[in-house]
């Protein structure tokens, strides 16, 4: 959950990027017996014991081979595992860019060696030292998905699929002839500010917006002066899976931008919903199962990352959550992807997305992520 504290988040976010007082462990030299527990920050639908539905469940097989039981605590934002996991108590974080690298500058998080990872080879060329988790040379965890922020949209309204996300961004009348106002969606979280950013850089050109999440202050100011303008047409600012889908079963809602976690889910209640790319891209996440630095449990925590890359329970996580695999031979051993499943979810569609990371200021030149927080929460209060 998205925590509305101005102070709370940029005093966590100062502190983590600027704190030197707490030293990672040592990589382990090799994986010992499991401790019989491992604890968990996940994003919803990341940790399936088939619960929610039998046939996803990556989960009893790991615990009856390891002896390691695994408890999950969701998470709904980055702020909120970058949170969590300052506290401590947890083994391990999915987390994305925009929390991976304030963990590592934090040391919240510990290297990890890939050497005792078996399944590591299994990893696709593309995510293999991603600068969201791989820093100095040092690698901070197991990749875990990844996938586009997509434009969601009901197929009732919209007979051919939006090409653009003005549909979200900008007041207008919408092909069923009602206005979008009070009828579409943004996300709750700071990073947000980035989906405006990359809008900006095809619809306002002359910006010389390069990188959606390395603004300087001229570009900065017009992504939130859209965020301002879009305010008065959402309906709701959302975080939770569950509340968006319902928003859109039972509220009207009609576009937004959404993870394709719902988009499955929606379309497996029927719900008359797609998704699409738009013209002008999409910001997106690379997720990574990290390390906490004082991690209680880190055998089981090893025995996790290694399991988490075999290509069958990559492909069920893949086929769960509407999102792409780390390892590109899940694409053909899940039959609950199935043949199409990675094509589908857009595997081709590695280049056009502007991955979640870090705003930092880069002595200077860019808006740094302590003021995205303290601008973001004040729009979304109308402010």
């Amino acid at each position: 959950m998205f925590v509305h504290k101005t102070a709370l988040l940029s005093a966590i976010t100062t502190a983590l990027l600027t704190s030197a007082s707490i030293q990672a462990a040592e990589p382990l030299k090799a994986v010992g017996a499991g401790e019989g527990q491992l604890d968990i920050v996940a994003w919803p639908g990341y940790i399936e014991r088939g619960e929610s539905d039998k046939a996803y469940d990556w989960v009893t097989g790991f615990e009856k081979e390891t002896g390691c039981k695994v408890n999950v605590k969701t998470a709904a934002t980055s702020d909120e595992m970058v949170s969590l996991m300052t506290k401590g108590g947890y083994d391990l974080v999915t987390a994305s860019g925009d929390a991976s690298l304030r963990l590592v500058a934090g040391k919240r998080v510990q290297p990890i060696n890939t050497a005792l990872i078996a399944n590591w080879k299994n990893i696709d060329p593309r995510l293999k030292d991603g600068p969201w988790y791989v820093v100095d040379k040092k690698t901070y965890g197991t990749p875990y998905q990844w996938g586009p922020n997509v434009l969601m949209y009901n197929t009732n309204v919209f007979k051919t699929a939006p090409d653009s996300w003005s549909v979200v961004f900008e007041e207008q009348t919408l092909p069923d002839g009602k206005s979008n106002k009070g009828r579409v969606q943004a996300y709750d979280g700071p990073i947000y500010i980035a989906d405006a950013a990359l809008y900006l850089k095809t619809k306002q050109p002359e910006l010389g917006i390069k990188d959606p999440y390395l603004l300087n202050e001229a570009q900065y100011k017009a992504a939130l002066d859209l965020l301002r303008k879009q305010q008065p047409l959402i309906h709701r600012y959302w975080h939770d899976a569950t509340v968006q889908m319902s928003d859109v079963k039972n509220e009207g809602v009609v576009a937004s931008s959404t993870w394709g976690y719902m988009v499955n889910g929606l379309v497996a209640d029927k719900q008359p919903v797609a998704s699409v790319i738009p013209k002008e891209g999409a910001t997106g996440w690379a997720d990574t199962t990290m390390l906490h630095a004082e991690a209680k449990h880190p055998n089981c925590a090893y025995k996790w990352m290694d399991w988490s890359l075999q290509p069958k329970v990559q492909g069920d996580l893949a086929a769960w959550f509407g999102s792409l695999p780390a390892v590109p031979a899940a694409c053909n051993e899940s039959e609950l992807l199935g043949a199409e499943g990675c094509k589908n979810n857009g595997f081709d569609q590695f280049e056009k997305i502007a991955f979640w990371k870090t705003p930092q200021a880069e002595g200077g030149k860019f808006v740094p992520y302590s003021r995205w927080t303290q601008d973001y929460i004040a729009i979304m209060g109308g402010r």
